[in-house]
């Protein structure tokens, strides 16, 4: 069953309470600054480890000491829904564990 795309009033009511993210045309996203290349990629790792607990993946760019993470639905046709939130949420959830920013 498809997941039912969010209402631009959903999406931008959903953001206020994730700062930081954005929305990026068809896609919510943030970026994270870190304190080193090895950190960056510490998060990355436990992103992927989130993603497949919720078999709902993002595209996530790493450099040297950021993270950069753009998420939308597929099965909704490219929109953003309830599942990108929940994982934006999580992500938001280990962020400070990791030390960024």
């Amino acid at each position: 069953m498809p997941t039912e795309p969010l209402s631009q009033k959903e999406i931008e009511d959903r953001l206020r309470e994730l700062p930081g993210w954005s929305l990026e045309g068809d896609r919510i996203a943030r970026a994270y600054r870190l304190a080193n290349h090895f950190a960056a990629t510490a998060m990355v790792v436990h992103i992927a480890q989130i993603q497949d607990e919720l078999n709902h993946h993002s595209d996530l760019t790493l450099g040297y000491n950021t993270l950069a993470l753009s998420v939308n639905s597929h099965d909704a046709g490219g929109a953003v829904t309830e599942k990108d939130f929940e994982l934006a949420q999580r992500v938001e959830g280990i962020a400070a564990g990791h030390g960024a920013g």
